[in-house]
């Protein structure tokens, strides 16, 4: 039987992406369809699998491979694929396939092994209301109303193992480092099945046309429930080690190796399996301590609430109607961004403005609000919340702007302008009350430096290709040095050496603050 991805890409070749996309179908590479196998293989006792979203079959075939006599039973949703896999298995009459949502079905079955790689739906793209009823009543665990499907496949797989079963999955590497995470991690260690943990960290996508870091997850339910792995793989070669470490189970000695008893679901597991760069550095605090950081204005729809100068006058849109507001993080070239780069991007007509039609009686307005509701505008997501339906959220322009993808480190901007801003950045509100204070240049500045940055990266998401994601709890909880303990000789430099590189914008500038800042906290 073929154990190569000829078969996938064949598939790949004659059925479009977005059928795919809308079935989440990302192909296992063999290599590591190998690898997850052989830690089911390692269960002497196997006889019956289970793969809960089988798509063309990759892991019953190796597994057929090594052990022809295996039954197995395979689930799917897509009536395309489902017809492929049929088709592959149908002279092996111990392969068993049902087209059904596995989350609703097959509950009162056990398996001796349980093998996966589940589709990667966000909570918002399937039915997660009544699939976590399902799980949270079957399992008896409250989960977070944003948790992803794969998780949910994880957590149900975990609950079929039989007594000796083991459990192998690959999964996008977020859920380890998410908010949403922490009640299935906690799950996972009540569990006492967690053996290993491989964050696979390749500079190439794991799978095609999916921007995301992957983990392999092996559990097993056979009462070894001391030791946790972490192991970090960062090319092919890595696969060897895994099967090395398979193989030496439950004795081998390879990886970051935790008790069970040490592992806390509430922090970012990135911890147990990468360096932290903030150990080199001393007097750190939460990032809190100084800023409160929210998410940037959400629209409900920018094609109909952003404007730029022709749209304005097209629709005969006053300006006391219309909010400055970045829409693009594009649209922001440098770390200060001044009046003149506002008015430059008036006159360059880019998307600079928000409609800001609450209590407006202008008839031109007013026409525009009824053209929005003939197009459904006000039934959409969150302007179906609002009310108006056409009211901004209530947000003060933010000091300081911050990036949240990036592949080259956290990008900080000084908003001089004072103009509000979209979702393309986070807002940073350094702390200013009889308790809590912090001068915005001097925090500013600070955030300009390597240093910064490279502490705050311990608290980042992971995706494809070098890409990091920061949500505002992320920056909330992350660390910075404490710039309290500066002194007056120190933070007054600092800010000499800022006012420069405002008029100057020379980099070198940045790298006399960052040696500042080294020189005082690195340990």
């Amino acid at each position: 039987m073929d154990s190569t991805n000829n078969i996938e890409l064949q598939y790949i070749k004659s059925i479009s992406i977005d059928h795919r996309k809308k079935y989440a179908q990302y192909f296992t590479p063999f290599q590591i369809a190998e690898v997850m196998s052989a830690w089911l293989l390692g269960n002497k006792e196997l006889k019956y699998v289970l793969d809960p979203a089988i798509g063309l079959g990759i892991f019953p075939r190796v597994l057929l491979n090594a052990k022809p006599k295996l039954k197995i039973k395979g689930f799917d949703v897509d009536e395309v694929i489902y017809r492929e896999v049929k088709d592959i298995f149908r002279d092996n009459h111990d392969v068993s396939l049902s087209l059904q949502d596995y989350m609703y079905n097959d509950w009162e079955n056990k398996y001796d092994g349980i093998i996966c790689n589940p589709p990667y739906f966000k909570f918002h793209n399937y039915d997660n209301k009544n699939v976590l009823a399902e799980i949270e009543e079957r399992v008896s665990c409250k989960l977070n109303g944003f948790t992803n499907l794969y998780t949910l496949f994880l957590l149900k797989s975990i609950n079929q193992l039989n007594d000796g079963g083991r459990l192998a999955y690959i999964v996008p590497s977020e859920f380890m480092n998410s908010d949403y995470g922490k009640l299935v991690k906690g799950y996972l260690i009540e569990s006492k099945t967690l053996r290993y943990i491989f964050p696979i960290n390749f500079k190439e996508n794991i799978f095609d046309d999916a921007t995301t870091t992957a983990s392999i997850i092996l559990c097993a339910n056979d009462g070894r429930a001391d030791d946790v792995t972490f192991c970090g793989i960062d090319s092919l070669d890595g696969l060897d080690l895994i099967k090395a470490i398979i193989s030496g189970y439950p004795s081998s000695s390879i990886g970051n190796q935790y008790k069970i008893s040490e592992i806390n679901p509430n922090i970012k597991w990135k911890a147990y399996y990468q360096t932290q760069n903030g150990v080199r550095y001393k007097d750190l605090v939460s990032f809190s301590s100084f800023a409160k950081v929210s998410r940037g204005m959400a629209s409900g729809d920018n094609k109909y609430f952003v404007f730029n100068k022709e749209k304005a006058l097209r629709y005969n849109i006053n300006s006391e109607f219309l909010k400055p507001c970045i829409c693009k993080s594009t649209d922001v070239k440098k770390d200060i961004f001044t009046k003149k780069d506002y008015d430059n991007l008036v006159n360059n007509n880019k998307n600079i403005f928000l409609l800001d039609a609450v209590g407006a009686n202008d008839e031109n307005v007013l026409s525009y609000i009824k053209f929005g509701e003939e197009n459904h505008v006000n039934k959409k997501y969150l302007t179906s919340k609002r009310s108006p339906w056409y009211s901004l959220e209530k947000r003060s322009p933010a000091p300081i702007w911050v990036s949240v993808f990036s592949r080259n480190g956290l990008k900080f901007i000084r908003n001089e302008a004072n103009i509000a801003n979209l979702t393309a950045f986070h807002c940073i509100y350094p702390h200013d009350n009889l308790i809590e204070s912090i001068d915005v240049d001097l925090l500013f500045a600070y955030l300009l430096t390597d240093t910064a940055r490279e502490i705050f990266l311990d608290n980042s998401r992971e995706y494809g290709n070098g890409l990091t994601k920061f949500e505002p709890n992320d920056l909330n909880t992350g660390k910075a040095v404490d710039l309290s303990r500066l002194s007056s000789k120190q933070v007054a430099t600092i800010l000499k050496y800022l006012s420069v590189y405002k008029i100057t914008n020379d980099k070198k500038i940045i790298k006399k603050i960052d040696k500042i800042i080294k020189q005082r906290f690195l340990k």
